[in-house]
């Protein structure tokens, strides 16, 4: 179970994960031992999975985001779940969710271009078996995205 000095630097490592055990310690007002043993038993018990590099999207060729909604079409023996694990591993894809609602799955896609963008969505994702319409929402401006 987190409590609130667990949480406080959580949330030191969610803003900057290169932050080093020294400065979090300092900026709590915690001993470095402390903050040190708490890391490792978040780490240990799954709290934290992994730390990652957050590129900048723009400037590796991913300019263009969108928002992709997946009806599934229930073909035979494929589950929803298989489609969206199958889905998951096509390029250009970042998130796959399985959603409630008139849809099933939500994607999270980039790409260099729209054209980019309408090809992973008409030639490749709906050609899948499974998957029965798709809406596709371009985002404009990204305001806040939280990692």
């Amino acid at each position: 179970m987190m409590d609130a000095k667990d949480s406080k630097i959580l949330a030191e490592l969610v803003c900057d994960g290169r932050r080093p055990i020294v400065d979090i310690a300092s900026h709590l007002g915690l001993p470095r031992a402390t903050v040190q043993d708490r890391l490792r038993r978040m780490m240990e018990s799954g709290v934290i999975r992994k730390f990652v590099a957050i590129p900048d999207y723009s400037k590796i060729g991913k300019r263009v985001m969108a928002y992709v909604f997946v009806a599934f079409g229930g073909e035979g023996r494929l589950s929803q779940r298989t489609l969206a694990e199958a889905i998951s591993k096509m390029p250009g894809v970042y998130e796959v969710s399985v959603i409630s609602g008139e849809w099933d799955i939500l994607l999270k896609v980039r790409a260099n271009t729209l054209e980019e963008i309408g090809n992973l969505v008409v030639d490749r994702l709906r050609s899948m078996s499974g998957v029965e319409k798709t809406e596709t929402c371009v985002s404009f401006q990204t305001i806040k995205e939280s990692f």
